[in-house]
């Protein structure tokens, strides 16, 4: 016998190896049907799992609270739905994610398409309608590898474990999946998900492997909730940088050029202009040297920063040419040692901040290139930053400083501070001494705490030379993206045995603080892009203006002249000189989202005018020239 303790704190004596659904059913029959999963002392427990040990028992009805599991099984049930549709379909794994969940499927000649998932959807709701339960099975090795002995994946992943490891089996009707669990009782509790979209995965993430069909799904506690979900996709599929890019004429992509080569169009080019305008003033203005170092290097010289052995699986293949060998670089902190290492340094310059807008080159796999949010060719607002140990503290603080001046500048409010930490459990992965990641790593916790900012830690997220401060924010359509970044570095300048001479006239070594305020300048325009819907602010927006005339014969002439005068003025105007109506033309401006549209009609020629129209409004205003020309400069100056 064991002892079970209740929520209401009493306790009953039962059979060892009872069910958390026997239990429920010698509460009430009423509550073994809505018991959906239970908790055995804190953690989750399938209803169908023997309780072996006295124990803290508790019954969920709800899963409002337990989405992971809700998904999961809902993971389940596609597959099970799958398999009745496609009988010869095999299966890789199917998790819960953050928004719901995925399985990975070897549909062999069959072919998912748009209009499949309505089918397996169906499907689904068939399987949920004949309320299968779903059973934990504990099995032997030998005993799973017969049950998926027509499923290779499978077969893979149970040949990956020990020969004496109890594997669980979960069975819901006639399907059967390889799993940890838990799951929900049964599966009419899953009445409320759909299936989103579909793509190809490789198997277990590597390229020399088949691509499996990814579909994705999510599940939700009730209509509404899922209802309310639907809506927010609808939103982010507006805001999505890859339709709006392509809509506004910022970037394009070819396979003719490769594919994660974005090529930026005039528009993007102007955005790109700006952004780099706008942060290296701000970064001039706290005393930064700008650069410019080749996109390109030297084998050795990523042998010497150690880059060659920890990161060449993500760089793109060496070129050998005479007797040297290239490679294109994944970032640009090497070059930056070396020009460092090419003068002698006294303390009294330190911090020398370095800094450059830089071209590096990562072979990112092909599922995970992403529009402009991750490429294989992008550029870094990069700089470093060589001091003192004991400047450590100060440079970290005005480096925070500078990212808080510019979320401020930009409106981002929804971010989190990240410490990325060492996984003491893989130090392979890493350069330095235990004593030298601690210290660091204690130096950065210090420094966070002086400045007071609220911060999370995250094991295993360092750098392979330091620990880090990640800013991550959330962008309009759900991404978790990590922005600016601060990195602490010893091992570099111990690497290409960097010095300066101290007080007393000794050579000592500095310490490398990296750090990126923008990031990656193409990641950063993808977030606005979604942030703004493509609303860029006036100082940002690629077409400030665009000026219509309301008959091209009568008021042209006068339109030049206005064009001429902004043009002096440094503002961007356009004209629309085409032989359309005019209600199409201004319709058109909307839809390329320009703040200001300037309608010249023959009031406005007779009387020197123009009458404005601002981006979403109907009301329009007439003024002077002169006074639009000073109300966009002072929407310039205010960066906002």
């Amino acid at each position: 016998m064991i002892k079970i303790k209740f929520p209401d704190g009493s306790i009953k004596e039962v059979e060892k190896g009872i069910s958390g659904l026997e239990l429920a059913e010698s509460i009430s029959s009423s509550l073994a049907k809505k018991a959906i999963i239970c908790k055995i002392n804190g953690n989750l427990y399938d209803l169908s799992r023997p309780i072996m040990e006295d124990s803290d028992f508790e019954i969920i009805t709800d899963l409002k609270d337990y989405f992971e599991v809700m998904n999961h099984s809902c993971a389940h049930l596609m597959a099970q739905a799958v398999k009745e549709l496609y009988p010869k379909a095999m299966f890789g794994v199917g998790p819960a994610i953050e928004e719901g969940f995925y399985y990975d499927i070897d549909l062999g000649e069959d072919k998912i398409t748009d209009e499949e998932l309505p089918k397996i959807e169906k499907k689904m709701q068939s399987i949920v309608a004949r309320s299968e339960k779903i059973k934990r099975l504990e099995v032997s090795k030998d005993e799973a590898l017969a049950l998926f002995n027509d499923d290779i994946y499978k077969q893979e992943l149970i040949n990956g474990l020990a020969d004496n490891e109890i594997i669980t089996v979960y069975e819901q009707g006639p399907y059967r999946d390889l799993c940890r669990g838990p799951h929900v009782a049964d599966v009419k509790f899953l009445k409320f998900f759909k299936l989103l979209s579909f793509s190809g995965a490789y198997w277990k993430g590597d390229s020399k492997n088949k691509v499996l069909t990814r579909i994705y799904g999510t599940c939700r506690n009730s209509k509404e909730e899922l209802d309310e979900y639907l809506k927010i996709l609808e939103e982010r599929k507006e805001r999505d940088h890859r339709r709006l890019g392509k809509q506004l004429g910022i970037f394009m992509f070819d396979d003719l050029v490769g594919r994660g080569l974005p090529m930026w169009l005039p528009n993007g080019f102007i955005i790109r202009r700006k952004l780099c305008d706008y942060i290296m003033d701000k970064e001039y203005e706290q005393g930064y040297l700008h650069v410019l170092t080749p996109a390109i290097g030297n084998v050795n010289l990523y042998k010497t920063s150690g880059h060659w052995d920890h990161y060449k699986d993500d760089m793109f293949p060496k070129m050998d040419l005479d007797d040297e060998s290239y490679v294109l670089r994944p970032m640009n902190c090497p070059h930056h040692m070396v020009m460092y290492k090419s003068q002698l340094h006294s303390y009294k310059e330190l911090p020398l901040r370095i800094a450059e807008i830089a071209a590096d080159f990562r072979f990112e796999a092909s599922g995970a290139l992403t529009g402009i949010e991750r490429t294989r060719a992008f550029y870094q607002n990069d700089s470093h930053i060589f001091c003192t140990p004991d400047q450590i503290s100060s440079v970290f603080k005005e480096v925070t400083q500078l990212i808080l001046s510019v979320y401020e500048d930009f409106g981002f409010k929804d971010y989190r501070f990240r410490l990325s930490l060492r996984d003491p459990n893989d130090v392979e992965k890493y350069f330095g001494n235990d004593e030298l990641w601690e210290k660091s790593e204690s130096q950065l916790r210090q420094v966070l705490k002086e400045l007071g900012v609220d911060y999370y830690e995250a094991i295993g997220e360092a750098a392979f030379y330091g620990p880090k401060l990640d800013v991550q924010i959330r962008s309009a359509i759900g991404h978790d993206v990590t922005l600016s970044t601060i990195q602490l570095d010893y091992q570099l300048p111990e690497r290409f045995e960097l010095t300066y001479i101290d007080e007393a006239g000794e050579k000592k070594r500095p310490v490398v603080v990296h750090r990126a305020i923008l990031g990656s300048l193409d990641r950063f325009t993808a977030f606005l892009i979604e942030e703004t819907k493509g609303v860029f602010p006036v100082w940002l927006a690629p077409t400030q203006v665009k000026l219509i005339p309301v008959n091209l014969e009568y008021h042209k002439e006068y339109c030049d002249k206005i064009v001429d005068l902004l043009r002096k003025n440094k503002i961007r105007v356009s004209t629309d000189y085409r032989d359309e109506k005019l209600g199409y033309k201004i319709r058109e401006a909307q839809t390329q989202k320009i703040p200001y549209q300037l309608v010249i009609g023959d009031k406005e020629v007779s009387e020197n005018l123009i009458n404005v129209r601002k981006y979403s409004e109907k009301d329009t205003v007439t003024m002077n020239i002169d006074e639009f020309i000073k109300m966009i400069k002072e929407q310039e100056r205010l960066h906002k």
